[in-house]
C-alpha cells in the first residue's frame, strides 16, 4: 500500500481552499430580473410621443386659416379654436380627421360637430348684447356635452359653464377629456337639457348641440336680460333644420332664423 497522502474529495471544506484561489475572480450577484429593471428604467426616460403630429399650433393653425375663407371672423372665436386640441376629444383612429371640417362620431350615435358649424354658433353667440359688451360669454349653459369638445372651446371664452349630457357613458368620456386637458370652470351634469338646469341660472348665454322641433321654453326663461341663445331648431317649412338665434330684451324675446344646418335630433329624458 502507497503511502502518498490522498487528495481530499468533496465536499471539501472552506479551510482547504487556498485565499487566493478563492478571491481570484469577482464575486458577481446574480439578478435574473435585471435586464427587466433596466428595459423599465430606458422606458422612463423616453419622451413619449403624444398624437400623430396633431399637437403643432401648425395644424389648427391651417384649420383657423380655412375658417377666415369661410368668413368666420369674430377673434375670440378663431383664438379659441386654435388653442384646443380637437384631435384630443376623438377616438384615436379618427384622429387623423380632426381637422377636417366634417363631423366625426363619438359613440352611441352621437357625433362632434364640424369646426365650421361650432365656430359658426360661437360667433354668433359672442355678438351677443352682453357678450360683445363684457368681451366674453360670461354664465353659460351649454345643452349636449357630447365629447366635451365645444365645451372645451367655450371655456376659454366663459367665465363658467354649465354643461348637461343625457347619455351617462359620454358625460363620463366628456369629464375624462376635460380633466386630462386641465379645463377649469366647468359644471358637467347627467340630465335631461330639455328642462335647462334653473337652479344655476340665469345664463348670460345658451348654445344647444342638438335641435328639436323648437327651441324649449325653459331655456328662454333661463335667459338673462341682454343674453344671446344660439341652437338648431325645425325650419319653418317643416325641411331641415336651421339655426335659431334668441335675443332676451327686457320685454320679451327676439328671434332670428339663420342658414340651414344638421344636428343630431334634441330628446327628452337620460340613458
Amino acid at each position: 500500500m502507497s503511502d502518498t497522502p490522498r487528495k481530499p474529495r468533496f465536499p471539501a471544506s472552506l479551510s482547504t481552499l487556498s485565499p487566493s484561489a478563492a478571491s481570484s475572480k469577482p464575486q458577481v450577484t446574480l439578478r435574473p430580473q435585471r435586464h427587466l429593471a433596466e428595459a423599465a428604467a430606458d422606458a422612463r426616460r423616453q419622451v413619449q410621443p403624444s398624437g400623430i403630429g396633431l399637437d403643432g399650433a401648425g395644424v389648427r393653425q391651417r384649420m383657423v386659416a380655412r375658417l377666415r375663407l369661410e368668413g368666420i371672423n369674430c377673434e375670440p372665436v378663431l383664438k379659441a379654436m386654435a388653442e384646443v386640441p380637437r384631435h384630443r376629444f376623438v377616438d384615436s383612429a379618427l384622429a387623423i380627421q380632426a381637422y377636417e371640417d366634417t363631423s366625426l362620431p363619438i359613440g352611441l350615435g352621437q357625433t362632434i360637430s364640424k369646426p365650421s358649424v361650432v365656430a359658426r354658433m360661437l360667433e354668433w353667440l359672442f355678438l351677443g348684447e352682453r357678450a360683445k359688451a363684457a368681451g366674453h360669454l360670461g354664465h353659460v349653459l351649454e345643452i349636449g356635452t357630447g365629447c366635451g369638445y365645444q365645451t372645451a372651446v367655450l371655456a376659454t371664452m366663459s367665465r363658467k359653464i354649465v354643461s348637461i349630457e343625457r347619455l351617462q357613458a359620454l358625460h363620463q368620456q366628456a369629464q375624462q377629456h376635460l380633466d386630462q386637458q386641465q379645463i377649469r370652470g366647468v359644471h358637467l351634469l347627467w340630465g335631461d337639457g330639455m328642462q335647462g338646469h334653473a337652479a344655476l341660472g340665469p345664463y348670460d348665454s345658451i348654445i344647444s348641440a342638438a335641435g328639436g322641433e323648437d327651441i324649449p321654453q325653459a331655456w328662454l326663461q333661463q335667459l338673462a336680460v341682454g343674453g344671446r341663445l344660439v341652437a338648431p331648431a325645425r325650419a319653418s317649412d317643416g325641411r331641415g333644420q336651421v339655426l335659431v338665434v334668441v335675443d332676451r330684451l327686457a320685454d320679451g324675446w327676439r328671434r332670428i332664423s339663420g342658414e340651414a344646418v344638421q344636428f343630431v335630433p334634441l330628446k327628452s329624458g337620460t340613458d
